[in-house]
Formats: structure tokens, C-alpha cells, sequence
């Protein structure tokens, strides 16, 4: 009775998840067919913190650069320190565009734990234009990016522009194939869920752009130095002040270069802690996001659990070929081969996730205090 009562608790957080990932699929679909906003292009500073070079940075900086875009544009490049191996990669690319309006910032000072929140003070003082947009190093954005961004946010009510992210591997091998597969088939459409539902309150450091007075309202970015997770804080200050903070129709690609087993596991689990930190009840939610665990686990105590394995995995699969749909990816197919590891993947990660402990970013461990702040550990 216990093994069969096990069953059937598998199979109702599985099935459970199936309909989870149909809703989500449903979700992506609309989400690709919402129209480009209508507005202006807003003058703008772009602010791209720096921390070591990963293949291929100079490229995905001189997307950057070369944005078609109708009004003035800024691109302000930090590094904390004069070795750093950004710098070269970030010369060449504003070599590679000389007529774009950009500079290298190389300044060490510390502000607090958060090291990229400090990059961004120190470039603070050199913005000059209305519009400030963050956005992180390892994102290749595609030259409408920049209108698209600043259209959202010309919209009334608007205080904060975010965007989603896709998942593209910046070199060959396996693990960066699984962490691209991460993100298209596991937090994209979760993400696109959550804003359909109204339930994300999303603000993601992929890009955030707001407008100089409203940063100036919040107090500027020192509020941030100890976070981690500063960019939903800075999402949350601008509800605060009555704004909205909307998601643009705009997908970047978040270039993923893990690789080793180790440094995507470090990675996504860093997310996975930074998000249970946040919100505690909705990461325990997550465990209906990954329902084929779940499933293989009902199949190993009964044998009638290989039905909903095969429902699950058709539910799976049809959320990740409406993913590619929305991806314009075509070989969907050869991607599927790797749907069950990678899901048990995602599985591990979220529940090692439960427990606390430290995070490694930037080649630092910090340790996570309750109130949402960190310290070296």
C-alpha cells in the first residue's frame, strides 16, 4: 500500500507538470505572436559590465555596438581591473565599429559584495543620455534590440523594459549544448508563463532599462551593491513607485560557455538558490516544472507508471518543439535526444537548490543572508 500510494504521488505531481507544460506551450505561442511596439527611439546609454573573456566576446560586444537605431546612442564598456581579459576584447570590437559613440571604463574601486552592481556605479557618472539600459556581458542581442527596448518603455505607465533570453551555445561540446536547452526549454517558457499569468513580477538582468529619473527616484543603483539578485530588486523598487515593468517582445541570446559538468551545475545552481531566496513557497512550486522525474519515479514503483511516462514525454516534447517554433530553431528532432537528460538535470539542480548553502559567481563563494544580501563566504 505504501509503494502504491508513492505511485500515485508520483504520478499526480507528474501529470500535474504535463498540464503545467501544455499551458506553458500555449503561452509561448502567443508570446511569439505579440506585435513590435510602436513608439520612439529614445536617446540612450548602454551599460555593458565586464568580467573576463569568454570565446567569442568580441563579437557578441560589437552586436552591441552596431544597433540600428533612430536617436543617439552610448555604449559604456567597465572592467574593475587594468589585467582584466575583457579589455582586449572590448577594444577591438569598438575598433571593429569606429564610428559609434563608446568607451572602456577601467575602475577598481569597490562598492560593495555585488562587484557588477559596483561596475555600474563606477560607470554611472559618464551617462549622458535619457535612457539608461543594463545589459550583461554574455548577451549577443540582434540590432532591433536597442528600438525595440525603448519603443516598450516610451509606453504610458512604463518605468522598467526587461527582456527574455534564449540559449545559445558559445562553444562546442555537450554541456553547453544542455545549458542552452536550459534555458530554452526549461526557464523561457516558464518565464513567458509566469508574465501571462501575472505571476513572475520578472525583471531580468538580460537587460533593464529605465529612464535616469526614475533610477534617480530609486536612490541610484547603491541600494544594490550587497544583492544578489539585483535585478529583480531593481524591478521591484520601480513597482514601488507605481510603475509597471514591462517585458519587451525580444529575445537576446545568452551565449553559454560551460564546459564541464561543474561549471553548469555551479551556474544554474546559483540561479536556483537565488531564486528560492526570493521566494521560498514558489521554488518548492517548481518541483511541477520537472515532471518526468516525477514519472520515471512512478514507473520504478509500478508498472502502469510507463503510461505516464509516455504522457509526460509527449507533453515535454511538444513544449520544446513549440519553444523552437517560437526560436525559428528547425532540428527540433536531434534536440529531443537530449530532452530526458537534460531534464534529469534540471531535476538534480532544483533539488540540491532546497538546501542552503553558498553560491560561486565570478570565481568568488558567497554566502546568501536571509534579508536577500550577501558576503564573501
Amino acid at each position: 500500500m505504501l509503494i502504491l500510494a508513492l505511485a500515485m504521488l508520483c504520478a499526480g505531481l507528474a501529470l500535474a507538470g504535463c498540464a503545467s507544460a501544455l499551458l506553458a506551450a500555449r503561452a509561448v505561442r502567443r508570446f511569439g505572436r505579440q506585435p513590435r511596439p510602436h513608439g520612439p527611439a529614445l536617446p540612450a546609454t548602454i551599460l555593458k559590465p565586464l568580467h573576463g573573456a569568454a570565446p567569442g566576446l568580441q563579437s557578441w560586444l560589437e552586436a552591441t555596438l552596431r544597433q540600428d537605431h533612430a536617436a543617439p546612442v552610448q555604449v559604456l564598456f567597465g572592467v574593475g581591473l587594468a589585467e582584466d581579459t575583457a579589455i582586449p576584447a572590448a577594444r577591438a570590437a569598438m575598433a571593429a565599429c569606429p564610428g559609434v559613440d563608446a568607451a572602456l571604463v577601467q575602475d577598481a574601486t569597490l562598492h560593495g559584495a555585488n562587484r557588477k552592481v559596483g561596475n555600474l556605479m563606477n560607470l554611472a557618472p559618464q551617462v549622458r543620455h535619457e535612457v539608461v539600459v543594463i545589459a550583461d556581458a554574455d548577451m549577443r542581442v540582434p540590432s532591433a534590440w536597442l528600438t525595440i527596448v525603448t519603443a516598450t518603455l516610451a509606453q504610458p505607465g512604463v518605468g522598467l523594459v526587461t527582456c527574455l533570453y534564449r540559449g545559445v551555445p558559445a562553444v562546442p561540446g555537450l554541456w553547453a549544448r544542455l545549458a542552452g536547452l536550459g534555458i530554452d526549454w526549461h526557464f523561457l517558457p516558464n518565464a513567458i508563463l509566469g508574465e501571462a499569468l501575472g505571476k513572475a513580477r520578472g525583471c531580468y538582468g538580460a537587460t533593464m532599462a529605465l529612464r535616469r529619473e526614475t533610477l534617480a527616484a530609486l536612490g541610484g543603483l547603491d541600494a544594490l551593491k550587497d544583492l544578489l539578485a539585483d535585478d529583480h530588486a531593481l524591478g521591484e523598487a520601480v513597482r514601488r513607485l507605481g510603475l509597471r515593468v514591462a517585458v519587451a517582445p525580444v529575445l537576446p541570446d545568452h551565449m553559454m560557455d560551460e564546459a564541464s559538468l561543474g561549471a553548469l551545475f555551479g551556474h544554474e545552481l546559483r540561479w536556483s538558490r537565488t531564486v528560492r531566496s526570493l521566494n521560498p513557497a514558489g521554488y518548492l512550486g517548481l518541483a511541477l516544472t520537472h515532471p518526468l522525474p516525477w514519472a520515471f519515479a512512478c514507473w520504478a514503483l509500478a508498472d502502469w507508471g510507463l503510461a505516464v511516462v509516455l504522457v509526460v514525454l509527449a507533453a515535454r516534447c511538444w513544449l520544446a518543439w513549440s519553444v523552437d517554433q517560437l526560436l525559428c530553431i528547425s532540428a527540433t528532432l536531434p534536440r529531443l535526444v537530449l530532452l530526458p537528460l537534460r531534464d534529469s538535470l534540471s531535476f538534480a539542480i532544483w533539488a540540491v537548490g532546497l538546501a542552503r548553502g553558498t553560491v560561486t559567481w565570478q570565481g568568488r563563494r558567497y554566502r546568501m543572508r536571509p534579508d536577500g544580501s550577501m558576503s564573501e563566504a
